[in-house]
């Protein structure tokens, strides 16, 4: 699952007060009522439904300095704070698509008010419904695929090293085969990552390929050399994750790690933004 600087401010105010930041949108009903009752947003701030075109929202009230355009990309920026902000959000969508399905906001969107919230749901009415009904009984599952150069030769015996000479050549030698194998590592990386969206084109309803990950960013120690999601009928899942984890089984310096069940971030957030009033970086 990626979440990064998905920040969207919808014509924000600078002055004091409170504005709406909108978790997940779902179909009106009991279930997101009964959610919104129970659940802390962030800072633990409560929830509260609101409703427009059939369709119901899940808000919380968030401090306008903080969450205005200037006080929201400073919070971007603390990477503490950006983790805090982060889980509550998760949370609370993790908790919705556990009672029905909804539709996953980018993290930190906000609106001015409540009204502009209702309004962007009466407005967005028919693309919400149609992608809702897209996602019924359906969940995401994130693929990456490592390349550890370094484990797969750790295992592998030393060469000797000829004294005299013939060092400097053997030296040599050893680098290039290093190289090759380091080489041999990221091309059955790549291969592997091929299988797996093979394995997955049977099952899964649609595919989104993301940025490989990097740095603090990476789950793992090696290169991250894809990083997809699969949207996954849900009677499918537990399947189709066993499969894709034992795809690296016998191949050494590359990994594979499947995560999910999900709800299903990679398939509703862009969606949901484009229709959506103003924006702030993705």
């Amino acid at each position: 699952m990626n979440t990064g600087p998905n920040a969207t401010v919808h014509v924000p105010g600078e002055g004091a007060g409170e504005m709406s930041y909108v978790y997940a949108v779902g179909r009106a009903g009991p279930a997101l009522d009964g959610l919104a009752a129970r659940l802390p947003g962030v800072d633990g701030r409560p929830l509260r439904p609101v409703g427009g075109g059939g369709l119901c929202a899940l808000v919380s009230p968030v401090p306008a300095d903080t969450f205005s355009e200037r006080g929201l990309t400073a919070q971007m920026e603390d990477l503490d704070r950006l983790e805090a902000v982060a889980r509550a959000h998760h949370a609370v969508v993790d908790a919705a698509f556990a009672e029905t399905s909804v539709l996953p906001m980018r993290l930190a969107t906000v609106y001015l008010d409540d009204t502009r919230v209702a309004d962007m749901l009466v407005r967005q009415r028919s693309e919400f419904q149609e992608l809702l009904g897209r996602l019924e009984g359906h969940v995401e599952l994130g693929v990456k695929v490592y390349a550890d150069p370094r484990t797969a030769t750790a295992t592998a015996p030393a060469a000797a090293t000829p004294s005299g000479g013939g060092a400097g050549r053997a030296y040599l030698r050893q680098r290039q085969a290093q190289q090759r194998d380091s080489q041999d590592v990221y091309r059955a990386a790549s291969d592997l990552a091929a299988r797996a969206a093979r394995l997955a084109e049977g099952v899964a309803a649609s595919r989104a390929v993301h940025r490989p990950q990097q740095g603090q960013l990476a789950a793992r120690a090696g290169v991250n050399v894809a990083n997809e999601a699969y949207l996954v009928p849900r009677e499918h899942t537990a399947r189709l994750h066993r499969d894709l984890s034992a795809l690296a089984e016998g191949t050494p310096g590359v990994a594979i790690e499947v995560t999910g069940p999900w709800a299903p971030y990679s398939f509703a957030t862009a969606v949901v933004a484009e229709g959506a009033d103003g924006g702030g970086p993705r």
